[in-house]
């Protein structure tokens, strides 16, 4: 019972492992289309990494409530989530947005002469995720809210993109085909990561609705969007937390991520 919320945060990182291994090796076939050879990617396994995203945020949801339920928070519980937080919600994403990147040229007519450097900008998001948890771990105002985009809630955004592209609701799916759209959702995410905005935290320390109407109303958002936006519910939830969080100005005051 004492290394419970340990082993949930252990899941937490082989969900995200095994989301790269599907990212990584998703299987590859050759093409020709008039006369020139394509070399085309199954999608598919992208799509079971984005499920993977979510599972891992069940167990990282799920490690912090056990530990307080059971009177089990530590140091050491509290470094090993950021390990695992780095992978499921950095290094993944990052993985992600190179399969997006990549396919996004795959689309043009120079394709065969587009260098890794290209696609090296997706490596942002990692970088820019053990930034964030490295510098808040330490950070003492934190207490309450958060300051800075949770890194959760950038793999989450993140892992509905490759769904999103697969079902394409309200024809989103060409935004994220587009290179610039692309590079541009990166450098924004990582400038969330790291700027001294204060962001709610979804956690109800009390039954006021004075002190959680954005926490409910964030809620009931993902609920009634969910059947009509389908996964395009995720980004649009994540844009209005974005603007919640600057209209409410959560006090700071260590909530973890």
């Amino acid at each position: 019972m004492k290394q419970l919320p340990n082993i949930l945060t252990l899941g937490n990182l082989f969900c995200g492992s095994l989301a790269i291994i599907f990212i990584l090796h998703a299987p590859q076939y050759i093409a020709e289309f008039n006369g020139v050879e394509y070399t085309i990617t199954n999608p598919e396994p992208v799509y079971w990494a984005s499920a993977l995203v979510v599972l891992a945020g069940l167990f990282d949801f799920l490690d912090g409530l056990v530990a307080r339920w059971l009177k089990l928070q530590s140091p050491f519980g509290k470094e090993l989530d950021s390990l695992a937080d780095v992978i499921s919600f950095g290094l993944v994403p990052g993985m992600i947005f190179f399969r997006l990147l990549r396919s996004a040229y795959m689309r043009m007519p120079d394709v065969f002469d587009v260098s890794y450097i290209n696609l090296a900008p997706a490596l942002l998001i990692p970088c820019f995720a053990a930034y964030r948890l490295a510098k808040f771990n330490l950070d003492t105002r934190q207490s309450e809210n958060f300051i800075g985009m949770p890194t959760p809630a950038v793999g989450l955004l993140v892992a509905s993109f490759p769904l999103i592209v697969l079902y394409n609701p309200f024809n989103l799916a060409p935004m994220l085909q587009n290179l610039w759209i692309l590079y541009t959702i990166i450098l924004v995410l990582c400038y969330l990561m790291v700027a001294e905005i204060p962001m709610l935290s979804l956690k109800f320390k009390t039954l006021s609705m004075s002190e959680n109407w954005p926490r409910v109303a964030l809620i009931i958002l993902a609920i009634a969007g969910a059947p009509l936006l389908r996964f395009a519910t995720v980004p649009v939830v994540f844009v209005c937390y974005v603007l919640l969080s600057v209209i409410a100005r959560p006090a700071t005051g260590n909530t973890g991520k």
